[in-house]
């Protein structure tokens, strides 16, 4: 895999894990996201879900530099449970990604260092049954133009590829554009040659 400045690897889908000790049992959910209000979603679906579960702990990361984190242990000893998971999303290179691990109390403490084991294993688990894939870091761009211009506006796009989210090809025209970050530039160089043509980063 490349790993350019521009990419970052995720999950594709919903995967689980699960690991087992002393009648304790962590079940792992893994999950692509990409906002920290899809994870208040998940966490609350598996709390309803698990309502019976002692302990939904969970870490996350999103952006391509998985510069938005954040680990929780939901009353387990700190640092024994959301820590853990967080290491496993940062040693698998892993952003916009959501893992949450349940665990059903044994009745037999596991001690620290046996629940810092737990979380992370359940999270290796989850994350060797999902399908990991590398995704590009884009940047979309709104630009207005006049009709007159709309040849070489066309011309620009078909040679730089941006993809066009929408578009509204009126008098005035407006479109929304998503690039690759390494190609953003490029793209934005162009554009501002074309005369009458704004263009705003969304």
């Amino acid at each position: 895999m490349s790993n350019t400045d521009d990419t970052y690897k995720t999950i594709s889908e919903l995967s689980e894990g699960i690991y087992k000790e002393k009648g304790s049992k962590f079940i792992a959910y893994a999950y692509p996201i990409c906002t920290d209000e899809e994870v208040k979603e998940h966490v609350q679906k598996l709390k309803k879900e698990y309502f019976d579960a002692r302990h939904h702990c969970y870490a996350y990361r999103i952006g391509g530099k998985g510069e938005l984190y954040r680990a929780n242990d939901d009353g387990e000893p700190s640092g024994t449970a959301g820590k853990p998971i967080l290491g496993q999303l940062l040693s698998n290179e892993l952003t916009n990604i959501l893992v949450v691990v349940i665990r059903y109390f044994g009745g037999i403490k596991l001690g620290t260092s046996g629940l810092i084991y737990a979380y992370k294993t359940a999270t290796a688990d989850a994350i060797a049954n999902a399908e990991i894939i590398e995704r590009t870091i884009d940047e979309q761009l709104r630009i207005t133009f006049g009709y007159e211009v709309m040849n070489d506006i066309m011309r620009i796009i078909k040679e730089e590829q941006p993809s066009i989210l929408s578009q509204q090809l009126d008098i005035a025209c407006q479109m929304e554009l998503s690039v690759r970050k390494s190609k953003a530039d490029k793209l934005k160089e162009r554009l501002q040659k074309v005369e009458g043509l704004d263009f705003e980063v969304v």
